[in-house]
Protein backbone atom coordinates (compact mmCIF):
# COMPACT_ATOMS: atom_id res chain seq x y z
CA UNK A 1 0.00 0.00 0.00
CA UNK A 2 1.13 3.51 -1.05
CA UNK A 3 0.98 5.28 2.03
CA UNK A 4 2.23 8.67 2.56
CA UNK A 5 2.64 10.30 6.66
CA UNK A 6 1.86 14.03 6.80
CA UNK A 7 4.51 14.89 9.91
CA UNK A 8 6.95 12.41 10.88
CA UNK A 9 7.28 13.60 14.18
CA UNK A 10 6.37 11.40 17.14
CA UNK A 11 3.14 9.93 16.36
CA UNK A 12 3.62 10.19 12.40
CA UNK A 13 6.96 8.83 12.57
CA UNK A 14 6.36 6.07 14.61
CA UNK A 15 3.25 4.96 13.05
CA UNK A 16 4.98 5.09 9.61
CA UNK A 17 8.23 3.25 10.56
CA UNK A 18 5.88 0.26 11.61
CA UNK A 19 3.81 0.72 8.11
CA UNK A 20 7.41 0.43 6.59
CA UNK A 21 8.96 -2.14 8.37
CA UNK A 22 5.66 -3.95 7.11
CA UNK A 23 6.36 -3.91 3.85
CA UNK A 24 4.44 -0.73 2.95
CA UNK A 25 5.60 2.19 0.18
CA UNK A 26 5.99 4.74 2.34
CA UNK A 27 7.11 8.16 2.78
CA UNK A 28 7.73 10.61 5.33
CA UNK A 29 6.80 14.15 4.93
CA UNK A 30 9.42 16.05 7.39
CA UNK A 31 11.21 19.28 7.47
CA UNK A 32 14.19 20.97 8.81
CA UNK A 33 16.75 18.99 10.65
CA UNK A 34 14.44 15.95 11.28
CA UNK A 35 14.38 15.85 7.47
CA UNK A 36 17.81 15.79 7.07
CA UNK A 37 18.66 13.51 9.76
CA UNK A 38 16.16 10.55 8.71
CA UNK A 39 17.81 11.33 5.15
CA UNK A 40 21.25 10.83 6.22
CA UNK A 41 20.81 8.33 8.71
CA UNK A 42 17.13 6.86 8.58
CA UNK A 43 14.66 6.73 10.66
CA UNK A 44 15.48 5.22 14.63
CA UNK A 45 12.67 3.78 16.61
CA UNK A 46 13.46 3.09 20.58
CA UNK A 47 10.82 1.18 22.10
CA UNK A 48 10.80 -0.56 25.76
CA UNK A 49 11.59 -3.87 24.07
CA UNK A 50 13.28 -3.15 20.72
CA UNK A 51 15.10 -0.64 18.56
CA UNK A 52 15.28 -0.54 14.95
CA UNK A 53 15.90 1.79 11.91
CA UNK A 54 13.78 2.34 8.52
CA UNK A 55 14.76 3.99 5.74
CA UNK A 56 11.38 5.56 3.87
CA UNK A 57 12.14 8.18 1.45
CA UNK A 58 11.17 11.27 2.93
CA UNK A 59 10.60 15.02 1.31
CA UNK A 60 8.99 18.15 2.57
CA UNK A 61 6.88 18.07 -0.98
CA UNK A 62 4.39 16.55 -0.85
CA UNK A 63 4.36 16.36 -4.65
CA UNK A 64 7.54 14.36 -4.94
CA UNK A 65 5.82 11.86 -2.81
CA UNK A 66 2.71 11.30 -5.70
CA UNK A 67 -0.66 10.26 -4.92
CA UNK A 68 -1.05 8.23 -2.26
CA UNK A 69 -3.71 5.22 -1.27
CA UNK A 70 -3.63 6.04 2.55
CA UNK A 71 -2.39 9.35 3.89
CA UNK A 72 -2.23 10.11 7.57
CA UNK A 73 -2.55 13.78 8.65
CA UNK A 74 -0.66 13.47 12.20
CA UNK A 75 1.11 17.40 12.10
CA UNK A 76 0.24 19.25 15.22
CA UNK A 77 -3.21 21.03 14.02
CA UNK A 78 -2.10 24.45 14.52
CA UNK A 79 0.02 23.84 11.37
CA UNK A 80 -3.20 22.59 9.36
CA UNK A 81 -3.79 26.35 7.38
CA UNK A 82 -0.27 24.82 5.89
CA UNK A 83 -0.49 21.37 6.18
CA UNK A 84 -3.23 20.43 4.78
CA UNK A 85 -3.27 22.71 1.43
CA UNK A 86 0.37 21.10 0.52
CA UNK A 87 -0.94 17.66 1.09
CA UNK A 88 -3.29 18.48 -1.98
CA UNK A 89 -0.56 16.75 -4.45
CA UNK A 90 -0.83 13.45 -2.36
CA UNK A 91 -4.87 13.18 -2.74
CA UNK A 92 -6.24 11.56 -5.54
CA UNK A 93 -10.02 10.02 -6.16
CA UNK A 94 -9.23 6.81 -4.55
CA UNK A 95 -6.88 8.36 -1.70
CA UNK A 96 -7.94 7.88 2.32
CA UNK A 97 -6.76 10.86 4.38
CA UNK A 98 -6.90 9.19 8.36
CA UNK A 99 -6.79 12.43 10.65
CA UNK A 100 -5.21 10.96 14.00
CA UNK A 101 -4.91 14.81 15.33
CA UNK A 102 -6.44 15.85 18.61
CA UNK A 103 -9.95 17.24 18.78
CA UNK A 104 -13.21 16.50 17.86
CA UNK A 105 -13.39 18.80 14.85
CA UNK A 106 -9.72 18.71 13.71
CA UNK A 107 -10.61 16.39 11.06
CA UNK A 108 -13.29 18.63 9.46
CA UNK A 109 -10.61 20.84 7.96
CA UNK A 110 -9.14 18.34 5.81
CA UNK A 111 -12.61 17.21 4.44
CA UNK A 112 -13.38 20.89 3.65
CA UNK A 113 -10.51 21.27 1.88
CA UNK A 114 -9.39 17.92 0.46
CA UNK A 115 -13.31 16.42 0.12
CA UNK A 116 -15.59 14.98 2.89
CA UNK A 117 -15.69 11.50 1.47
CA UNK A 118 -11.94 10.89 1.12
CA UNK A 119 -11.61 12.12 5.15
CA UNK A 120 -11.53 9.38 7.73
CA UNK A 121 -11.51 10.95 11.48
CA UNK A 122 -9.45 8.86 13.87
CA UNK A 123 -8.02 8.72 16.96
CA UNK A 124 -4.52 7.16 18.13
CA UNK A 125 -3.65 5.80 21.67
CA UNK A 126 0.09 6.01 22.02
CA UNK A 127 2.88 7.73 24.66
CA UNK A 128 4.82 8.42 21.81
CA UNK A 129 7.99 10.74 21.70
CA UNK A 130 10.34 12.80 19.14
CA UNK A 131 13.73 13.73 21.36
CA UNK A 132 15.76 14.61 18.37
CA UNK A 133 15.83 14.77 14.98
CA UNK A 134 15.71 11.39 13.14
CA UNK A 135 14.53 9.61 16.76
CA UNK A 136 11.27 8.60 17.77
CA UNK A 137 10.03 6.75 21.30
CA UNK A 138 6.79 4.45 22.10
CA UNK A 139 6.87 3.75 25.48
CA UNK A 140 3.69 1.56 27.68
CA UNK A 141 1.91 -1.24 26.44
CA UNK A 142 -0.79 1.41 24.77
CA UNK A 143 -1.26 1.41 21.40
CA UNK A 144 -4.11 1.82 19.13
CA UNK A 145 -5.99 3.65 16.20
CA UNK A 146 -9.30 3.73 16.30
CA UNK A 147 -11.26 5.14 13.41
CA UNK A 148 -14.31 5.59 10.94
CA UNK A 149 -16.44 7.16 9.17
CA UNK A 150 -17.07 10.49 9.84
CA UNK A 151 -21.13 9.24 9.65
CA UNK A 152 -20.75 5.82 11.11
CA UNK A 153 -21.46 2.84 9.52
CA UNK A 154 -19.80 -0.06 7.90
CA UNK A 155 -16.86 0.50 5.05
CA UNK A 156 -14.48 -1.53 2.76
CA UNK A 157 -11.93 0.86 2.94
CA UNK A 158 -11.96 0.73 6.72
CA UNK A 159 -11.92 -2.54 6.52
CA UNK A 160 -9.05 -2.50 4.49
CA UNK A 161 -6.69 0.13 6.51
CA UNK A 162 -7.78 -1.65 9.42
CA UNK A 163 -5.72 -4.34 7.84
CA UNK A 164 -3.13 -3.10 6.78
CA UNK A 165 -2.23 -1.10 9.83
CA UNK A 166 -2.60 -4.91 11.36
CA UNK A 167 -0.49 -6.46 9.68
CA UNK A 168 2.51 -3.54 10.09
CA UNK A 169 1.78 -5.12 14.18
CA UNK A 170 -0.34 -2.06 14.78
CA UNK A 171 -3.70 -2.42 16.94
CA UNK A 172 -6.35 -0.93 15.47
CA UNK A 173 -10.44 -0.97 15.40
CA UNK A 174 -12.47 0.20 12.70
CA UNK A 175 -15.15 1.95 15.07
CA UNK A 176 -19.03 2.13 14.06
CA UNK A 177 -19.44 5.22 15.62
CA UNK A 178 -16.47 7.29 15.67
CA UNK A 179 -17.72 10.44 17.34
CA UNK A 180 -18.49 8.48 20.42
CA UNK A 181 -14.82 7.27 20.25
CA UNK A 182 -13.59 10.52 19.46
CA UNK A 183 -15.37 12.62 22.27
CA UNK A 184 -14.46 9.55 24.45
CA UNK A 185 -10.89 10.73 24.18
CA UNK A 186 -11.43 14.44 24.12
CA UNK A 187 -12.97 14.35 27.35
CA UNK A 188 -9.61 13.19 28.53
CA UNK A 189 -7.04 15.03 26.89
CA UNK A 190 -8.71 18.13 27.16
CA UNK A 191 -9.04 18.06 30.28
CA UNK A 192 -5.34 16.67 31.54
CA UNK A 193 -4.19 18.82 28.26
CA UNK A 194 -6.01 22.08 29.60
CA UNK A 195 -5.69 21.68 33.81
CA UNK A 196 -2.03 20.52 33.85
CA UNK A 197 -1.23 23.53 31.03
CA UNK A 198 -2.88 26.09 33.58
CA UNK A 199 -1.20 25.16 36.72
CA UNK A 200 2.02 24.30 35.05
CA UNK A 201 1.80 21.21 37.00
CA UNK A 202 1.60 17.07 36.07
CA UNK A 203 -1.95 15.26 36.66
CA UNK A 204 0.47 13.05 39.56
CA UNK A 205 0.84 16.51 41.45
CA UNK A 206 -2.86 17.36 40.62
CA UNK A 207 -4.92 14.30 41.55
CA UNK A 208 -3.88 13.90 45.40
CA UNK A 209 -5.17 17.71 45.77
CA UNK A 210 -8.58 18.16 46.17
CA UNK A 211 -9.07 21.22 45.21
CA UNK A 212 -7.20 20.32 42.02
CA UNK A 213 -9.33 16.96 41.47
CA UNK A 214 -12.17 19.14 41.97
CA UNK A 215 -11.64 20.97 39.13
CA UNK A 216 -10.58 17.96 36.68
CA UNK A 217 -13.54 16.54 36.98
CA UNK A 218 -15.92 19.50 36.79
CA UNK A 219 -13.72 19.86 33.41
CA UNK A 220 -14.74 16.53 32.40
CA UNK A 221 -18.71 16.90 33.73
CA UNK A 222 -18.45 20.26 31.30
CA UNK A 223 -17.21 18.15 28.40
CA UNK A 224 -19.68 15.42 28.79
CA UNK A 225 -22.57 17.43 28.72
CA UNK A 226 -21.42 19.17 25.43
CA UNK A 227 -21.46 16.03 23.87
CA UNK A 228 -24.28 14.55 24.68
CA UNK A 229 -26.16 18.42 23.97
CA UNK A 230 -24.12 17.60 20.57
CA UNK A 231 -25.69 14.20 20.19
CA UNK A 232 -22.91 12.62 20.98
CA UNK A 233 -23.86 8.85 22.34
CA UNK A 234 -21.22 8.96 25.43
CA UNK A 235 -21.20 5.72 27.83
CA UNK A 236 -23.32 6.89 31.09
CA UNK A 237 -20.05 6.08 32.93
CA UNK A 238 -17.63 7.97 30.73
CA UNK A 239 -16.23 10.52 33.61
CA UNK A 240 -16.05 7.70 36.43
CA UNK A 241 -14.08 5.24 33.84
CA UNK A 242 -11.89 8.22 32.61
CA UNK A 243 -10.80 9.55 36.25
CA UNK A 244 -10.07 5.61 37.20
CA UNK A 245 -7.96 5.23 33.94
CA UNK A 246 -5.75 8.28 35.08
CA UNK A 247 -5.45 7.29 38.51
CA UNK A 248 -4.21 3.99 37.46
CA UNK A 249 -1.79 5.52 35.18
CA UNK A 250 -0.83 8.37 36.81
CA UNK A 251 3.02 8.10 36.50
CA UNK A 252 2.07 7.89 32.70
CA UNK A 253 -0.29 11.10 32.24
CA UNK A 254 2.04 13.90 30.39
CA UNK A 255 -0.05 15.90 28.35
CA UNK A 256 2.39 17.33 24.78
CA UNK A 257 0.40 20.41 25.33
CA UNK A 258 1.96 21.00 28.94
CA UNK A 259 4.96 19.69 27.53
CA UNK A 260 4.69 22.80 24.89
CA UNK A 261 3.91 24.99 27.62
CA UNK A 262 6.46 24.57 29.72
CA UNK A 263 8.94 25.06 26.95
CA UNK A 264 7.27 27.93 25.53
CA UNK A 265 5.91 26.37 22.33
CA UNK A 266 2.48 26.87 20.57
CA UNK A 267 -0.45 25.14 21.91
CA UNK A 268 -3.01 22.77 20.31
CA UNK A 269 -5.67 25.56 22.44
CA UNK A 270 -7.86 25.92 20.00
CA UNK A 271 -8.32 21.86 18.98
CA UNK A 272 -9.15 21.50 22.73
CA UNK A 273 -10.25 23.76 25.30
CA UNK A 274 -11.00 26.01 22.70
CA UNK A 275 -12.91 23.19 21.00
CA UNK A 276 -15.06 22.83 23.92
CA UNK A 277 -16.01 26.09 24.43
CA UNK A 278 -16.91 26.44 20.95
CA UNK A 279 -19.19 23.41 21.29
CA UNK A 280 -20.53 24.91 24.27
CA UNK A 281 -21.82 27.37 22.92
CA UNK A 282 -23.32 26.02 19.50
CA UNK A 283 -25.16 23.56 22.15
CA UNK A 284 -25.59 26.61 24.54
CA UNK A 285 -24.29 24.42 27.68
CA UNK A 286 -22.15 26.64 29.65
CA UNK A 287 -18.96 25.65 30.30
CA UNK A 288 -16.97 27.86 33.14
CA UNK A 289 -13.76 25.97 33.48
CA UNK A 290 -13.13 25.46 30.01
CA UNK A 291 -13.55 28.85 29.61
CA UNK A 292 -11.35 30.01 32.08
CA UNK A 293 -8.52 27.87 31.00
CA UNK A 294 -9.26 28.90 27.52
CA UNK A 295 -8.96 32.16 28.71
CA UNK A 296 -5.72 32.13 30.42
CA UNK A 297 -3.67 30.11 28.10
CA UNK A 298 -4.85 31.65 24.93
CA UNK A 299 -1.97 34.37 25.12
CA UNK A 300 -0.11 31.25 25.18
CA UNK A 301 -1.26 29.52 22.30
CA UNK A 302 1.04 31.05 20.00
CA UNK A 303 3.55 30.12 21.99
CA UNK A 304 6.37 32.31 24.28
CA UNK A 305 9.48 33.51 24.40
Amino acid sequence: MRIGIMGAGSIGGYFGAMLARGGNEVTLIARGDNLRAIASNGLRVLRDDEEFVVRPPTTDDPAQAGVQDLALLTVKTYHNAQAIPAMAPMVGPETTVLCLQNGVDSYIAASDALGATRVMPGAAYIEAGHPEPGVVTQTGSVIRIVFGEADGGASDRGTYIQKTLSDAGIPAELSSDIQQTLWSKFLFIATMAGVTSLSRRTMAELMPQPEWRGVIEGCMREIEAVGRASGVNLPSDIVATTLDYILGELDQMHASMHADAMAGRPLELEALNGAVVRAGMSANVPTPINDVVYAMLKPLANGTP
